[in-house]
Parts: structure tokens; C-alpha cells; sequence
């Protein structure tokens, strides 16, 4: 497969799919991916990020030896929404190393009390944290402030994710 005409081909749930699927369980490939990702123009590393996610999540193991550039990936100013939100999907659902829990948990800090970043990137930001809180439960008071000043204001989908890892702060405390 031409991974970078297939990423251009079109933006859907089944070339998402195909491309996770070409990927499998084959490290060389998701590496091809990741460079698309981190290095192309705009417009394919907008539309790798999805499968970038779904294949890390698939098999994390993949996104190992790529943290170190996925943390600083995301420290870049005028990063696309796309980008971000793929990227913190993937991460709510990785052990993240130790190097990079502090960078990263100042990244998600941001994103989360930033008025201007989307819904899905905040409630994916919160996730990381809260996820976390388990090795660091001194910045459980900082999550919840920060939660509970948007809370009034916030969507629906920011009130269902910060009403669920409330709780799960409840019995921290």
C-alpha cells in the first residue's frame, strides 16, 4: 500500500479502517504511519491521526519508541484540532513513562483550562490526568478546581466526562 496516496484517497471511517488494518501487527508499518504523521504537510498528518490512534490503541506497544516525539508533537503552537484530539485519544489509553508524565500532564493542564480548544480535546486532557492523579493524587485539587469552573458553562460532553472523574476523586479523598 502507498500509505501516504491512501491517507490522501479520502477522510472516512472505512480508509481509517483499511489503513489500521494494513498496518496490523507490524511495527515498520505503523512507523511509516508516525512519519506521515509527525512530518507531511497539513492535510496528511491531519488525516493520520486517525488511524495513528486507532492503531496505537490496538497495540500500544507500537507508540513505545515514538513518545518522546508524540509529547514534543503536541507542544507545537497552531497544531491542528485534529492532531491534538487524536493524540490525547490515544494517550487516555497508554501507560504513559515516567520521562514524559510531567510535560505531558502540563500539556493536558492547558488544553483542558484553554476557552478556545474543542470539547473533545478537553475531555480527553481530563482523562490523562485524572488517569494520572493514580501516581500523582497531589494534583486531584488542581483537576477538580479546574473542572468545576467550567462546569456551568460547559457541554454536555464536558459535563459527562468531569461528573465521572469527579467521582472517581471522590474516593481519593
Amino acid at each position: 500500500m502507498n500509505l501516504r496516496a491512501a491517507i490522501l484517497k479520502e477522510h472516512s471511517k472505512a480508509q481509517c479502517n483499511a489503513i489500521v488494518q494494513w498496518i496490523g501487527d507490524k511495527q515498520e508499518r505503523f512507523d511509516e504511519l508516525f512519519a506521515l504523521f509527525l512530518n507531511d504537510e497539513y492535510r496528511v498528518t491531519q488525516r493520520a491521526a486517525w488511524p495513528l490512534s486507532y492503531a496505537a490503541a490496538a497495540h500500544p506497544v507500537f507508540i513505545k519508541k515514538h513518545f518522546t516525539k508524540l509529547v514534543n508533537h503536541l507542544q507545537q503552537p497552531g497544531l491542528h484540532n485534529a492532531v491534538k484530539r487524536n493524540t490525547v485519544r490515544l494517550l487516555q489509553h497508554i501507560d504513559i513513562p515516567a520521562k514524559q508524565q510531567g510535560p505531558l500532564m502540563n500539556i493536558c493542564f492547558d488544553y483542558v483550562a484553554s476557552p478556545t480548544e474543542p470539547v473533545a480535546v478537553k475531555v480527553f486532557s481530563m482523562t490523562i490526568l485524572a488517569n494520572l492523579a493514580k501516581k500523582f493524587p497531589d494534583i486531584i485539587p488542581e483537576i477538580k478546581t479546574l473542572i468545576e469552573d467550567q462546569l456551568e458553562n460547559a457541554t454536555a460532553g464536558f459535563k459527562s466526562r468531569a461528573n465521572k472523574i469527579l467521582k472517581q476523586f471522590q474516593y481519593k479523598e
